[in-house]
This record gives structure tokens, C-alpha cells and sequence, in this order.
């Protein structure tokens, strides 16, 4: 879908172009943001190495490990069906760490591992749409995983994502920051006076965003329990 916009985008910026005699500003202003897209790229690579090693010495300093008991008590409450020492703990706690801290490429590949870890726990717990086994009666033709999680389904099937990985993903999309590095660095390249003004905002915006995802979670948590428990009744009958 976001490539579709993108072309139409362009194609239309060409077309106004082209029918208003501006060519030339289209091809300049194309040349200028390639130019622009390459310096940023720096800049932001820069910002990466920058933060991912700090993230690293954190990791070997045990500065982390402690940061994630700090919020067990709080995955605790989110996540009041995820066992105590499961994997998925470890990388969901590393991934909102990380967020926090506004690293958002470091929360990046734990959040895939968390999403793996979540899967393989619904395989434990005897999800029919996450057990190999559940996957012969569909068509033989269907290319198989290789790799991952449900590495022996085939793709494209349709799968119910869990409570604990809904709750997982509108975290971290709401996820509250400190320090947004991102908005620091493109204030910064784009040549802003103070790039770190946008601090104080972003904390209270994200807060708010937070905030209102955990009461979304538990609203929807407790709905499907209900759900759940009114099932269970009806069958006993």
C-alpha cells in the first residue's frame, strides 16, 4: 500500500510539473533531496553506532539486567499469563528498554525475538493454529517455513495472534521515550537551534500514548477473560 501512495506521489509531482512548465524545479528538488537523503543516512549511521554501542556496554556492565528487574513487576501486570522464566520475558523487557531509552533500532530485534518467543509459547500451551500437526489438512502446495517459529507451517496461514502478543505490540508502538534520539538527529541535521527542545514534549506525548495502551490492554484483557469464563460456563451446562 505505501509503495502504491509513493507512485502516485511522484507521478502526480511530475505531471504538475510537466503541465505548469517546472520541470527543471522537479529535477532539482529531485537531485537536492537525494543529496539530502544521503547526508541523513550519515548522520543517522552516525546516531546508530552511537547508541548501539553505548546499549552494548550497558548489556556487559549488567546496567540492563537490572533495568529488566526493575520492570519485572510491571511485565508482571501486563502480562499476568506469560510464565515467569520464559525467553519471551527477557526480549520484551529488552525491547521496552530499549524504547525508553528512544534506541529504537536496538528494540527492533528483540522485538522479533519476543514475537518467536510468543509463538513458540502458544505451541506449548496446545494452539491448534500454531501446532505443525494442524497444518495437513491444508493444500500440499503451500511452500513451507524454513526458518522462525511455526517454521513448519505453510505461508499465508491464517493464525489468531495471542492476548500476551497484542498486549506486546501496542506497547511498543505506544512505548514512552525519554530520549528521542530519531526527532533529535533529524532536528539536528535539518538544522534546528536547539534539537533537543523536543525533550519535554515527546516525554508527555508518549506518556499519554503509554498511559492510555496499558488501560486499552486490561480493558480488552478483561473482556476476553469474561469471554473466556462465559464460554466455560455454557459448556458445563
Amino acid at each position: 500500500m505505501l509503495n502504491a501512495i509513493w507512485a502516485v506521489m511522484i507521478l502526480i509531482a511530475v505531471f504538475y510539473g510537466a503541465l505548469t512548465g517546472r520541470m527543471s524545479d522537479v529535477t532539482n528538488a529531485a537531485l537536492d533531496s537525494a543529496g539530502e537523503a544521503i547526508s541523513l543516512c550519515i548522520t543517522m549511521a552516525g546516531v546508530v553506532a552511537l547508541w548501539m554501542g553505548l546499549m552494548e556496554i550497558a548489556t556487559r556492565a549488567g546496567l540492563v539486567a537490572k533495568l529488566t528487574r526493575g520492570i519485572a513487576p510491571f511485565l508482571r501486570f501486563m502480562f499476568p499469563r506469560l510464565p515467569k522464566d520464559h525467553p519471551a520475558g527477557q526480549y520484551i523487557a529488552a525491547n521496552i528498554i530499549a524504547n525508553v531509552l528512544g534506541l529504537g533500532w536496538a528494540c527492533t530485534p528483540a522485538g522479533l525475538k519476543a514475537m518467536e518467543a510468543l509463538a513458540d509459547l502458544e505451541a506449548e500451551r496446545g494452539n491448534p493454529d500454531y501446532l505443525p500437526d494442524s497444518s495437513s489438512a491444508l493444500p500440499e502446495r503451500a511452500p513451507k517455513r524454513t526458518d522462525g517459529p511455526g517454521r513448519d507451517l505453510p505461508f499465508g496461514r491464517n493464525r489468531r495472534a495471542s492476548s500476551e502478543m497484542c498486549t506486546f505490540l501496542i506497547l511498543n508502538i505506544s512505548s514512552l521515550q525519554l530520549i528521542p534520539v530519531n526527532m533529535i538527529a533529524y532536528r539536528n541535521q535539518y538544522g534546528s537551534s536547539n534539537p533537543t527542545a523536543i525533550i519535554a514534549p515527546a516525554i508527555a506525548a508518549t506518556l499519554f500514548s503509554t498511559l492510555t495502551a496499558i488501560v486499552y490492554c486490561k480493558i480488552k484483557d478483561r473482556g476476553s477473560k469474561d469471554i473466556q469464563s462465559g464460554g466455560r460456563k455454557r459448556k458445563g451446562r
